[in-house]
């Protein structure tokens, strides 16, 4: 028996239901590459997957620096995975500094596994040389069980520049250690590098082998991770990717945007395979030619999509209100980010509720609906579509970082000619009807477009009446304010009520919109299990309002919100609330109380266990009405 194989006898096996993986290292190390490569892995071989991208707020931080942490959260377990959880249960770090970042943000715990690149043990500079062995010492302290694994010498040994492949020996490391399919990851490379030619692909692949090889013979215990058998074709993308898909479903032929983190790997999906359908995509010079763009294409008959986040989104506003006024269809991609200003833009946040319902002078009604999964984002967009002509007017998606960047599995949708736009309708315009013929209940109206015969219409974003004639007279301006404004009442009468994750009844009712959705139902579990009366409620539209609230409400002794935006502390008096929250308590007017953070980063299903007891024991002491 070889040395190798006696080493294999003597590995431990261990059989996990779930676990936490994170690659972290200087930003351009390539670490996001392989957490991106290691989920779709996992993904392809049946297990549950949700990652999240770990972004420096700089795009070139010092390296070796605390804030430059860069890399992959990839979660992954044999039961579909909604979230990026708590701690990590394995960590491969490229250098000892970026660890503390980690640390810092809670993403580390007790127990967790640390392999670190030994490199700087034997650096040439004797500060950095003190300062890997005193990080050393301080995880040991703080109860991580430290590896030092030799990945930059072991990759000299096949690379001349180790920083353009550790990336990849670390992947086979991982597949190595979770028993992945070598056969399947191989071929995922040779897809990733197929345009940089076979010498790179053979390169990478003797990396990868080179990793694989290394802790077959080095490391004490490997992962039994069991999948789920399941034959049913899966898509794996993130939700920039499902979006661009949606697009492409959805028959959409015209995307404008202007390029802003982290929207902009939309129309880089986009234009890889758009043509191919016909679709168009353009770069404007600014945000607000590329929803002038997209309003043109759409009053000529193509409904366009926009793709932008909160910075763009502000930029857009006066645009947003023409389409409003002079009701164009529109669909309006915004990936929030933190704000205001510039913000944080690589971080996550829920930021651009308020700004999206309110984001016009005078009154503007829209239709914004928010996906909660990388599945949703793919279909929201069709349904966008076809609410923005049906509606006639500007549709929100709003989406976020944490949607945008993570990468999970989801069933291949079917495609169908019910989610295509339909042909432009070119039949000769009857003239007795008006460009703005607002049925007086629902106030939808047909829409004449460009090349009709006797459709011509002047089309002005000033107040005006059927006829699209400036109202001069103010009665008129009432009238078509009320009409827009019935669109919303219209929708809302179609949509059935949100349903109750839980007990249709009981002490707290958690309501949460977006991507918070995996974290909120996995801390009501986690309660309900303890014995506490919670249940979650989702929300899906939040103009209209989805129906049926004050009767869900009515049935919790208590309801808040959970959102990744800010809100005051506390329950008094002059509280400013999270944003839906906010708008709850409007339409409602019960007393939704909230809970927020404005971190920058995913929320912790922990964390949300904390707060809930937290809120449930002042609930039940009276501290909170």
């Amino acid at each position: 028996m070889d040395t190798q194989a006696a080493h294999q006898q003597k590995r431990t096996q261990v059989t996990i239901s779930e676990h936490i993986v994170e690659i972290v290292s200087d930003s351009g190390e390539g670490a996001q590459t392989a957490g991106q490569l290691f989920g779709t892995i996992c993904a392809k071989m049946g297990n549950g997957v949700w990652t999240v991208e770990i972004i420096p707020a700089e795009i070139q931080p010092p390296a070796r620096s605390r804030a430059g942490a860069s890399g992959n959260r990839i979660r992954i377990g044999t039961d579909p995975i909604t979230n990026a959880g708590d701690c990590a249960d394995l960590v491969i770090a490229f250098n000892e500094q970026v660890l503390y970042s980690r640390i810092e943000q809670g993403a580390l715990g007790p127990g967790t596994r640390i392999l670190l690149d030994n490199k700087w043990s034997w650096d040439p500079v004797e500060s950095i040389r003190e300062a890997y062995q005193e990080a050393r010492e301080d995880f040991a302290s703080m109860g991580y069980s430290i590896y030092e694994v030799p990945i930059e010498s072991e990759c000299f040994k096949v690379v001349a520049d180790p920083k353009k492949g550790k990336n990849i020996w670390v992947l086979g490391l991982l597949c190595s250690i979770y028993q992945r399919d070598l056969d399947l990851v191989k071929k995922e490379l040779a897809k990733k590098f197929k345009r940089k030619g076979q010498e790179a692909i053979d390169r990478n692949l003797e990396l990868l082998q080179a990793g694989y090889d290394w802790a077959e013979s080095e490391m004490d215990v490997v992962f039994d991770l069991p999948t789920r058998s399941d034959d049913r074709p899966k898509l794996v993308m993130n939700g920039n990717q499902a979006i661009a898909l949606g697009c492409m479903a959805a028959g959409i032929e015209v995307c404008s945007m202007y390029p802003i983190t982290p929207a902009t790997s939309v129309s880089h999906a986009l234009a890889s395979m758009f043509h191919k359908v016909g679709g168009f995509v353009h770069q404007a010079e600014d945000e607000i030619a590329a929803i002038g763009f997209a309003v043109g294409a759409s009053y000529a008959g193509k409904t366009a999509l926009t793709v932008t986040s909160g910075p763009g989104l502000a930029l857009k506003t006066e645009f947003i209100g023409l389409a409003v006024m002079a009701e164009v269809p529109l669909v309006i991609i915004d990936v929030q980010r933190g704000g205001p200003s510039t913000g944080l833009p690589t971080k996550v946040e829920q930021s651009d509720l308020l700004a999206a319902y309110f984001a016009s002078p005078g009154d503007a009604p829209k239709i914004i609906m928010a996906p909660s999964t990388i599945e949703e984002c793919y279909h929201f967009v069709p349904l966008a579509r076809k609410l923005a002509e049906l509606f006639r007017g500007p549709v929100f998606v709003l989406t976020d970082a944490n949607l945008a960047t993570g990468v999970q599995p989801f069933l291949r949708p079917e495609l169908s000619e019910d989610t295509l736009s339909p042909p432009i309708d070119q039949n000769r315009w009857n003239p007795e009807i008006k460009p703005y013929e607002w049925d007086q209940a629902t106030g939808l109206s047909p829409r004449p477009v460009p090349g009709q015969r006797d459709g011509m219409y002047t089309l002005t974003g000033l107040a005006h009446d059927e006829r699209s004639r400036v109202a001069y007279d103010s009665s008129i301006n009432q009238r078509a304010t009320e009409r827009r404004s019935s669109k919303l009442k219209t929708l809302r009468a179609t949509l059935k009520p949100p349903q109750v994750f839980g007990d249709e009844s009981g002490d707290l009712l958690v309501v949460g919109w977006g991507s918070t959705r995996g974290a909120i139902e996995e801390a009501v579990t986690k309660l309900q299990g303890e014995g506490h009366s919670v249940s979650a409620l989702h929300l899906r539209f939040l103009s209209p309002l989805e129906p049926g609230l004050n009767e869900i409400f009515s049935r919790f002794k208590h309801v808040m919100t959970i959102e990744i935006n800010y809100s005051d502390d506390g329950h008094v008096s002059d509280r400013r609330f999270a944003q839906l929250a906010w708008l709850l308590r409007n339409e409602t007017l019960i007393d939704v109380d909230c809970w927020s953070r404005v971190q920058g980063y995913p929320l912790p299903p922990s964390a949300l266990v904390e707060a809930l007891r937290e809120k449930l024991g002042a609930y039940s002491e009276g501290a909170v009405s």
